[in-house]
């Protein structure tokens, strides 16, 4: 039984994802992939590097994720489905990549700095 690894990130989000063959059974922290993710954008979200491929219940998903919103977890898992699936067949690059499921999105909060109220709002200023 093959297995592949890897790993989606997104924000302060860490997704480490197991693929494996099976029935399509989807476990993320050890729960039902419906109790962790209620909303149906977001389990649509994570399975749309299956929707492209057309391989839609022919592995079993593992993930461990930690950090970061639910969204951001979504996404960071996304991405670990998507290289897992490049790391078991490399012809499954390009459609993926032209879809967008590959490229990490590096976006993150920026720092508060000294003398600021946040990153680059200030304090009031006052004349007077």
């Amino acid at each position: 039984m093959q297995e592949n690894v890897a790993t989606g990130r997104r924000k302060t989000s860490v997704a480490s994802v197991r693929l494996r063959d099976g029935k399509g059974e989807v476990l993320v922290n050890k729960r039902k992939f419906d109790d962790y993710f209620p909303l149906e954008l977001q389990r649509r979200a994570i399975m749309a590097p299956f929707e492209c491929l057309n391989l839609k219940s022919s592995y079993d998903i593992l993930v461990r994720v930690r950090g970061g919103g639910v969204e951001a977890q979504a996404e960071a898992i996304r991405l670990g489905i998507s290289r897992c699936l490049v790391l078991e067949d490399e012809k499954r690059k390009h459609a993926l990549k032209e879809q967008g499921f590959l490229t990490r999105d590096s976006r993150k909060k920026e720092r508060k700095k000294y003398g600021r109220a946040g990153a680059r709002k200030r304090f009031q200023f006052s004349k007077r």
